[in-house]
Order: C-alpha cells, then sequence, then structure tokens
C-alpha cells in the first residue's frame, strides 16, 4: 500500500516575514473539491426538477385557456350571427307597410271560418322565453353557461318573431285576397236579399248587388286572385270568376265583354271587363257576388273602399 501523498502550502506575510504553512492530505482534498464543484450543479438540478411539475401545470393551463379562448370566440361569432339574423327580421317587420283602417274593417267582418285560416297556430316560444329567463337567475356558475343561456334565448327570440312575421304575412294575404272595393262606378239598383223578380215580379232571393252604369264602363277586380272563368253562363250573360284565397271568391255577370282570361292573375283594382246587359237583363248593370267557402254573403259588409279612380 503505497503512502498517501501529502502537499504543504506556504503562506508568508511580505511585510512581517512571518511564514505559515498547511499541509494539505490529497486523498481528502479531492473529495471536497468535487464536492464544492459538484454541489451547485447538483443544487441546480433539484431545482429544475421540482419546478417542473408547476411548469408542467403553467403549460396545461395555457394550452386549457387557448382552447377556452378559441371557443369564446367561436361562440361570440355565432351569437353575433344570430344578433344580425334578429335585427334583420326586425328590420323588415317594421318596413311593412301597415294595413289600411277600411282594409281592416273589411277583414274583420268576414266569416270566422276564413278568418281562421289566416290565424297563426299558438307558439311555445313565449313559455320557452319565461323558463330561459329564470335560467339566467339560477344557472349561470360559469361563461359556458352565460353563453348557452344566450344562445338559447336569442333561438327562443328568433323562432318568436319568425311566427310574427308568417303571421304578419298571413294577415297581409288576407287583406289582399278580401273583396273591399266597389267593382264599378254607378248607383246601388238592387241589394243582397229577398226581392221581388224584376222581370215576372215574384217574390225570390237576390243573390248579389245590382250596380246600374253607363253600358261600357270597366269592371274592376274588388281583390288579388286568379280568373277561373270568363265566358256566358246562362242567365248571368257574360260572367267573370274571379278565385282568392283562403276560400273567397266572386262573381261578375251581364258584362259587355271581356279583358281577363281563364288562369290569368288580376290584382285588385284591374280592370277584368266592362258593364253590360247580357243575360236576363232589363238594363245595363253589373251583377256583383261574394262567395266565402262555396256560400253566398252580403257584399255591402265588405265594401269599404270605393272602385278606383
Amino acid at each position: 500500500m503505497s503512502a498517501c501523498r501529502r502537499y504543504s502550502l506556504v503562506i508568508r506575510d511580505r511585510f512581517s516575514g512571518v511564514e505559515r504553512g498547511v499541509t494539505i492530505n490529497l486523498r481528502a482534498a479531492i473529495p471536497a473539491g468535487l464536492t464544492v464543484l459538484v454541489l451547485p450543479v447538483l443544487m441546480g438540478l433539484g431545482a429544475r426538477w421540482s419546478v417542473t411539475p408547476e411548469l408542467q401545470q403553467l403549460r396545461a393551463a395555457n394550452s386549457a385557456l387557448l382552447v377556452e379562448n378559441s371557443n369564446y370566440r367561436a361562440a361570440t361569432g355565432e351569437l353575433t350571427t344570430q344578433i344580425q339574423s334578429l335585427e334583420g327580421v326586425i328590420d323588415e317587420l317594421g318596413a311593412r307597410p301597415a294595413l289600411d283602417p277600411a282594409q281592416l274593417s273589411a277583414m274583420q267582418k268576414l266569416p270566422a271560418l276564413i278568418r281562421s285560416k289566416a290565424s297563426g297556430g299558438a307558439s311555445n316560444s313565449v313559455g320557452k322565453t319565461v323558463s330561459l329567463t329564470s335560467m339566467l337567475a339560477t344557472s349561470l356558475t360559469s361563461p359556458d353557461d352565460t353563453f348557452g343561456v344566450l344562445r338559447d334565448l336569442l333561438q327562443a327570440l328568433e323562432s318568436r318573431l319568425t311566427n310574427v312575421r308568417r303571421d304578419v304575412e298571413r294577415q297581409e294575404a288576407l287583406a289582399a285576397a278580401t273583396p273591399s272595393i266597389w267593382p264599378a262606378h254607378g248607383w246601388l239598383s238592387g241589394t243582397f236579399g229577398g226581392r221581388p223578380d224584376p222581370i215576372t215580379g215574384e217574390p225570390g232571393f237576390h243573390q248579389g248587388l245590382d250596380i246600374s252604369a253607363e253600358r261600357g264602363r270597366p269592371v274592376f277586380a274588388t281583390a288579388d286572385g286568379r280568373v277561373e272563368s270568363a265566358s256566358y253562363s246562362g242567365d248571368f250573360g257574360n260572367l267573370v270568376v274571379l278565385r282568392h284565397d283562403f276560400g273567397l271568391s266572386t262573381r261578375y255577370g251581364h258584362l259587355s265583354g271581356f279583358t281577363v282570361r281563364p288562369g290569368q292573375k288580376v290584382q285588385r283594382g284591374d280592370v277584368i271587363g266592362f258593364v253590360g246587359s247580357t243575360g236576363r237583363a232589363t238594363g245595363a248593370h253589373l251583377h256583383y257576388e261574394i262567395l266565402a267557402s262555396g256560400r253566398l254573403i252580403n257584399p255591402l259588409q265588405l265594401l269599404t273602399r270605393p272602385a278606383v279612380p
């Protein structure tokens, strides 16, 4: 076994000349030196290992925030689209002209069966809106809940506005189909109901109105519709029949001529023929009838506006 090497380190004070010596055991010095060198490295590694879980947690949290932020952007974009859709429906409803009061009055005098055809069904969107309103106060435990409730609420409002728009459109369609203007310029010479026959004098039932006017005066469509027939028809003479929506139809008899043909679309105020005395008539006049679901009704109750100028 070899002897352990020792080294002497001499330290001399240059001013006083005093010398001091230190003997170093190499075997003991090397581990001590290595310890001094390695200890900081080990401490650094230990510190890094101790913060690694925290770094992983931070990275996971950052990833979750990025996903959440992306989801919020998507949800915000969806809500924006829904809001724009609602604004479009509201603007469209606001731009629609109000129905003429005289036209509304005529519509209100239609048989209940006809009016019911233009009425929309009951919607449950109001109840849904109420339930969502209560959810706003009780279920908003996270931003996701908030976005979800707002999304459902906007969908309910959009559904409600869609129903309102459909109801408005059907009311407008009913207004267009309601015969509300006088079909010719002239004077009333025969009313709806019982009266003596103008030729035989016997008691009878008059199915419409007689409007006396000069031969050749224009006859107007009293509502939007389609020409069902335009031909000669027995006692009616030259007869035009218009078919309107919601089960309404009108007849125009004793015409001297036609300006329309079967299948043609017409609008309220269009000229469809001319006053005459064809068929069973004692003079130039227009015979005018209104039928609702195939049943005759008194035209006077719907004629709220004069014929077009």
